[in-house]
């Protein structure tokens, strides 16, 4: 019986879906995988310890994984060899993630799509191909809007004393006011973009104030101006986002539409499900 192992990964998580011909669907999760900041034997140990896997038990005949970190031949190489290793011999293709937004967010149409989450990424779908992205900088010099962006300028109001008084004891309350712990956490371990986007959990809490709608706007306004303005598509094309933080500041992004007067297709917090129904096709 023909079935597929789905995946797609952020810098924070991965969400797997077993797709069967019946129709039947089985969800699994495991952290993020980023052959950018991952080693093969990283990744190799992940698997082995997050992903609750049983050949036996979970047959799949094929493989389709789409990845943050993964837009380069090399890397897509480097996945599909710990893929091997881990799973056995099967059919193997691996994606960059903007693919696997666009295949589930616009299906066979064209799109400006675009990736909130942990990190940020956008590009130009015909339809078939992605056709144009806007290059991506990553967590230290770019990812305007994502979750670590918005996060690193929290921790900026928190340590330079701009919140008010309410803010900085909700910081307090969710992080500690150890400055030094929160530098050495930030640059001595391990993923820091992961640890930077934590902190807009105070954003989550806090809607409606002042201080918290300006971060909140004037971040998304910087992927906008940075990325979304310089495809000339934009005026003519929809704009499709996925990713968590698109969809917990949804009303932010609808109201930048429309001062820019673009047209917004939808968002969606994961591209999972209609991923699924795009391969479902396949089988």
């Amino acid at each position: 019986m023909a079935s597929l192992l789905l995946a797609e990964s952020g810098s924070t998580k991965t969400d797997w879906c077993l797709v069967q011909k019946t129709g039947k669907t089985l969800h699994f999760k495991t952290s993020g995988i980023n052959p950018y900041l991952q080693s093969s034997e990283q990744i190799l140990s992940l698997l082995e310890h997050e992903l609750s896997w049983n050949e036996e038990k979970h047959k799949t005949t094929s493989i389709a994984f789409y990845g943050a970190g993964a837009s380069r031949l090399e890397q897509q190489k480097k996945l599909a060899d710990v893929l091997k290793q881990f799973f056995g011999s099967k059919a193997i293709e691996v994606h960059c993630d903007m693919m696997a937004a666009a295949r589930a967010m616009c299906g066979e149409n064209r799109g400006i799509v675009c990736i909130l989450g942990t990190g940020s990424n956008s590009c130009f779908y015909d339809g078939k191909k992605i056709k144009d992205r806007q290059t991506s900088l990553g967590y230290i010099a770019g990812d305007e809007g994502s979750g670590n962006y918005l996060g690193k300028r929290v921790l900026q109001y928190y340590a330079y004393h701009t919140f008010d008084e309410e803010l900085m004891m909700c910081f307090e309350q969710l992080h500690g006011n150890d400055i030094g712990a929160i530098l050495r956490r930030l640059y001595s371990e391990p993923f820091p973009n992961r640890y930077l986007a934590t902190f807009v959990q105070l954003l989550k809490e806090n809607r409606g104030h002042y201080m918290v709608e300006n971060i909140i706007e004037d971040c998304l306004n910087d992927f906008f101006h940075a990325h979304l303005m310089k495809y000339r598509q934009s005026w003519n094309t929809p704009l499709y986002f996925t990713g968590s933080i698109a969809y917990e500041f949804k009303d932010v992004i609808g109201n930048l539409c429309h001062q820019y007067e673009i047209e917004l297709g939808a968002i969606e917090k994961s591209p999972m499900d209609n991923l699924v129904k795009f391969h479902r096709k396949t089988l």
